[in-house]
């Protein structure tokens, strides 16, 4: 929260932010696969 700007686009994105407590959420990376060439 400290370096988001103190404005209207800050107070936006704090309301947009998702903390999750631990490794386990339900936003997944990409999935990559291996492929046998």
């Amino acid at each position: 929260k400290g370096m988001l700007p103190k404005n209207r686009l800050g107070r936006k994105l704090i309301k947009k932010l998702k903390v999750y407590a631990g490794t386990k959420h339900p936003h997944t990376a990409q999935q990559p696969e291996a492929l046998s060439l």
